[in-house]
């Protein structure tokens, strides 16, 4: 991998050109990446080709002209350009260039050197000439103008940054090992040394810089990946679709006003979604210059089309049905742009690197067109109208199925992703008839009276259309009236009189202007009007539009199961649900994406795929030696008979709480005791008896302050006659009935304000004493009193002893869709020992509602990094972040904030660590089905991993399927790196992701998501309980107006700040 004269980012020399080794391995002298020339001959290899005398020709290259290169004796004039004794002239050259290294007249470009009395002018120039890639002397040195500080030495010193020496054997840039570093006392905010820098500054850190109007652009694809033990044939639910890349598609913007009669005053009220697609039809279908089959329209603001449309003004009346007169809206159409498909073609081909995201959701809206008006449309995804007979859940609420689509840029050209889909909906019914299947209790239509809250509860912020007379217009129902229908009545502009009113009940109403006679006179009625106009309707008027969805998580338990089980079909039964769909004449293929020159191939992309080969893992054996462990062939499990973790730790100060005293199922306690104790040992857990069993019931989960005044006497009885010595608890144990709402507020309390880790069992298992369920106990116990179940055996890929790498792993938990107020909660993790990497310490804060961006992940990573260092007395060389739950639109935000943010935070004129930053996707619709001997159709093996066909064009993803699917249809994990400074090849960040995988502490097999994403996601989901908590603690209603950080419990940092004795535990797994 290495090849002799390796050096990451650069070869040697008198400054930054100059020549390396003259090895042919990757990163290395002669031909590697990033690598410099060697000997007299320069370079040919990329990101490399210095040179001694000769120089190199390619990009990013050496002598004579080549761009980012060095030069040989006469310099070079492209950009990244070095020189020999005569400079260079280009930008990022020598002489006077950016970036450049000098000869012995020194240099005048940023981060430029000189080879001995020359000195530099420029920022981050000057110094003597090391012979690092950065230039000369640390990072070249002679910070600003000014003497040889910060940024470097002042002459004659090895670039340490990214040199390489014979005693640095290492395959990173060798960082000094840093001292014991103690963070201040109640606080993670240390001002970063570089506040005052630029953030383009920050940005020019980070070298080879790869930016597009100073933005970073992710990194391109190294190479392919050709490590495996075997091979497999997949089919992939990626539709290939073709397109004329000599088409033009036309961009119009619309604006829909309601049209305002002369001498009346001017009121924009919001006009509906689907009446602004009613009055584009009612314009099409009118007016021949605009043809139907021609556009898609996005039911707001736009429209593509396949030819040219007039542009201008129109007026169009449109009619609700109640009234003669029909209402006119105004539409202006504008010109936005004219998208040329050749930028797509050139796009996929890599010949340009910004993605024509404009082009793209043109042609996405033009797939979504059919179905968009034959099914169900949800966000991205497109339901029948009507369920399956067996889907019926009986309350009022069905199961629908459909498919999900997306148009994705693909290795192999543009694709269309489909993947079965289902959905829980409300369905279209009338609103008795739903209060009566969706309400227990609820028999009668009177009910609606004595049942008023559940009523309330059930139906506001539902659309209903009404019966009583003829319209498409859709209502939202806001509350039920105070009065019944039959005391109801309102005041009504008399037509006999000029001005006056008169007060009219709303039965006489009905019946007079629409003659309805209403027959539930004993009930309140639906209010459906807005805020400035009152509208009441009687509940048998009115219908629940369709389409609206019912949560998940309020399903009950049955419910939620069959859901489930239908949401997860076998691979054979996916694959065949996905072809008949993409075939269907609803399906993403109509005749308006033919009539833009789009075709879609009715066959799965055949891909082919990786098996990586599992790692050797380490526990222990009955005599207490490590010793090696091979997993399963097949499942990739391991099991712990005749095992022990590598390192248990003893639990001599524990408790036990059981909530089930006071139930007919009571626990017998010491045989769930006697059990556990028994199994830890076998594992290597010494536990001793607990300090104190405390009997109680699940009614002190009730309330925050039983559940506080039962642990806090716990921990005091626990501490009776000096049996704590001094120390604090480690654990308390507790054994409950069921499932209960207040388990948040047992994990608030324990881990917030008492300072103890807890561990909940439900007794129905417990009581078994089964082996399997107590070894997956004690696993998590020992991982949270700090033990170590599991190890790699051997080195992680790409990263030797000495590299000292710490993994980082982010990620954000929003609120429920429905909800518009509460904060979104950051969670961030990272390992605290090396080389094991096992353990994790974890922060959390709440920030801005719904905002991605984690506020302040710089200041929390050198928190995590200033913890690492704590634990094993030198910072990381190598720093690896995995970011989850970002899409593709907002990596821009990670790379050019978050990474920046980071590097701020964290960098100072000593230290440096490089960086990878990888995001990991799960919420992804790309599916793959394993073709065996005989067209049978499985999930994939564990490890296999693809990286050619379905990803990106040129840049450096890939998908992996780490985990066994024993349930449904396996989802693969998509890898997305978006930065590299460690010098990854394919093979080696997909085994060290593979590896990482076997590593998580709660199970005997490999997860589906790398641990560091998979731990932050649990920390995550622990903040958003202790908002919960602090929403019902200081009742802030969820409707509060208030979204602002400065306001709000539930917004306030101090109710997320873990005790100090769990700072760096694991409490959370």
């Amino acid at each position: 991998m290495e090849g002799r004269g390796f050096n990451p980012y650069g070869a040697g020399g008198n400054g930054g050109g100059g020549g390396g080794g003259r090895g042919r391995g990757r990163n290395g002298g002669g031909r590697g990446r990033y690598g410099g020339g060697g000997g007299d001959g320069g370079g040919r290899g990329g990101y490399g080709y210095g040179g001694a005398d000769g120089g190199g020709r390619g990009s990013f290259g050496g002598g004579g002209g080549g761009r980012y290169g060095g030069g040989g004796d006469g310099g070079g004039r492209g950009s990244y350009g070095g020189g020999g004794d005569g400079g260079g002239r280009g930008s990022y050259g020598g002489g006077g260039g950016r970036y450049g290294g000098g000869g012995d007249g020194g240099g005048r470009g940023r981060y430029g050197g000189g080879r001995g009395d020359g000195g530099g002018r420029g920022r981050y120039s000057g110094g003597g000439g090391g012979r690092g890639a950065w230039g000369g002397g640390g990072f070249a040195g002679g910070y600003d103008n000014r003497a040889a500080q910060n940024w470097g030495g002042d002459g004659g010193s090895t670039g340490s940054p990214w040199s390489r020496t014979p005693s640095a054997p290492s395959s990173t840039p060798p960082v000094t090992d840093q001292p014991l570093y103690s963070p201040p006392s109640n606080s993670v905010e240390v001002e970063p040394k570089f506040q005052s820098m630029k953030i383009s500054e920050a940005k020019q850190l980070l070298l080879p810089l790869k930016a597009t109007d100073d933005k970073l652009l992710p990194i391109r694809r190294p190479d392919r990946g050709t490590l495996a033990i075997r091979s497999v044939s997949l089919l992939a639910n990626h539709f290939s679709v073709s397109f004329n890349p000599r088409r033009i598609i036309m961009h119009y913007d619309v604006d829909i006003k309601q049209a305002t009669p002369a001498g009346k005053q001017s009121f924009r009220k919001p006009i509906p979604k689907n009446v602004m697609r009613l009055i584009k039809n009612k314009l099409f279908s009118e007016n021949a210059n605009f043809p139907v089959d021609m556009v898609a329209y996005d039911g707001e603001k736009n429209i593509f089309s396949a030819v040219e449309l007039p542009v201008g003004e129109f007026i169009v009346e449109l009619s609700d049905g109640e009234d003669t007169t029909a209402c006119s809206y105004k539409l202006t159409i504008k010109e936005v742009s004219r998208l040329e498909l050749s930028k797509l073609k050139e796009y996929l081909g890599g010949r340009i690197s910004y993605i024509p995201r404009d082009i793209l959701q043109g042609m996405d809206l033009v797939m979504k067109e059919n179905p968009s008006k034959h099914r169900i449309a949800v966000g991205r995804s497109f339901y029948g109208k009507n369920f399956r007979v067996g889907d019926d859940l009986n309350n009022g609420i069905a199961a629908y199925r459909g498919f999900y689509q997306s148009l994705k840029p693909t290795s192999q050209g543009l694709s269309l992703c489909l993947d079965y889909s289902v959905l829980s909906l409300r369905k279209p019914m009338p609103v008795l008839d739903f209060l009566k299947e969706h309400i227990q209790g609820f028999k009668v239509v009177d009910d609606v009276t004595r049942m008023r809250q559940e009523v309330t509860n059930a139906l506001k912020g539902l659309k209903v259309t009404v019966t009583h007379r003829v319209t498409k217009q859709k209502y939202i129902i806001s509350g039920l009236t105070k009065e019944s229908t039959r005391s109801l009545s309102f005041d009504l502009l008399d037509p006999d009189s000029q001005g006056s009113t008169k007060k009219i009940g709303i039965a006489e109403y009905f019946w007079q202007k629409y003659e309805r006679r209403i027959e539930h006179l004993n009930i309140p009625c639906l209010d459906i009007g807005r805020p400035n106009k009152t509208n009441y309707v009687p509940m048998e008027f009115c219908v629940l539009v369709e389409g609206q969805r019912y949560p998940k998580e309020d399903l009950d338990r049955d419910r939620a199961a069959f859901l489930k089980s239908i949401s997860l079909p076998a691979p054979a039964e996916r694959k065949k649900s996905i072809c008949e769909m993409v075939q269907a004449e609803d399906g993403p293929f109509g005749v308006v994406a033919n009539n833009f020159d789009m075709k879609v191939d009715k066959n799965m992309t055949p891909v082919q795929g990786r098996v990586l080969g599992a790692p050797e893992l380490k526990l222990r054996a009955t005599n207490g030696n490590i010793c090696p462990v091979r997993v399963d062939q097949e499942k990739c499990h391991w099991n712990l008979v005749g095992k022990s973790v590598v390192e248990g730790q003893k639990v001599e100060r524990w408790a036990l709480i059981d909530f089930t005293s006071t139930s007919r199922f009571r626990m017998r306690i010491p045989d769930f005791v006697y059990n556990l104790r028994s199994r830890s040992s076998r594992l290597g857990m010494h536990m001793e008896e607990p300090l104190v069993c405390c009997s109680t019931g699940m009614h002190e989960f009730s309330s925050v302050s039983n559940i506080e005044k039962l642990l806090r006497k716990v921990v005091s009885d626990a501490g009776q006659g000096g049996r704590l010595q001094r120390k604090g608890l480690q654990l308390i144990v507790c054994i409950m009935t069921k499932r209960d709402p207040g388990y948040k507020y047992l994990k608030w309390v324990s881990e917030t304000q008492i300072g103890v880790v807890t561990q909940c069992c439900l007794s129905n298992l417990a009581s078994k004493g089964q082996d399997q369920y107590l070894a997956n106990l004690c696993l998590k116990i020992n991982a949270k009193v700090g033990g170590s179940n599991v190890e790699l055996n051997g080195q992680l890929p790409n990263c030797v002893y000495e590299d000292k790498v710490m993994f980082i792993g982010a990620d954000v938990n929003h609120p429920a869709a429905r909800n518009s107020t509460c904060p979104s909660i950051a969670a961030v993790v990272g390992t605290i020992n090396w080389p094991a990497t096992n353990r994790y310490a974890a922060r959390i804060q709440p920030q801005e509602h719904r905002k991605e961006k984690i506020v302040n992940f710089g200041s929390i990573c050198r928190d995590l990094v200033n913890t690492f260092a704590q634990h094993n007395s030198y910072k990381p060389k190598k720093i690896i972040v995995f970011r989850d739950g970002v899409s593709e639109g907002q990596f821009d935000m990670v790379l050019n904030e978050e990474l920046i943010d980071l590097l701020l935070a964290v960098c100072d004129e000593d230290y440096r660590p490089t960086i990878t930053l990888v995001v990991a996707q799960k919420r992804h619709h790309t599916r793959l089905f394993n073709l065996k001997d005989g067209g049978f159709i499985a999930n994939v093996p564990p490890g296999t991993v693809v990286d050619t066909t379905i990803i990106h064009p040129f840049e450096f993803d890939f998908y992996l399927c780490s985990h066994y699917g024993s349930l449904g249809t396996s989802k693969p994990t998509h890898y997305y790196v978006l930065w590299d400074e460690n010098g990854f090849t394919s093979d080696s960040l997909q085994k060290l992701i593979y590896d990482l995988c076997f590593t998580y502490a709660r199970c005997t097999k490999p997860v589906s998501l790398v641990p560091p994403v998979y731990y932050a996601d649990l920390v995550a989901y622990r903040g958003r309980m202790f908002q919960e908590v602090a929403m019902e603690q200081f009742s802030y209603s969820r409707s509060s107006p208030s979204s602002s950080p400065s306001s709000g419990a539930s917004f306030q940092q101090d109710f997320y700040k873990l005790h100090q004795d769990l700072q760096d535990v694991m409490y959370f797994v």
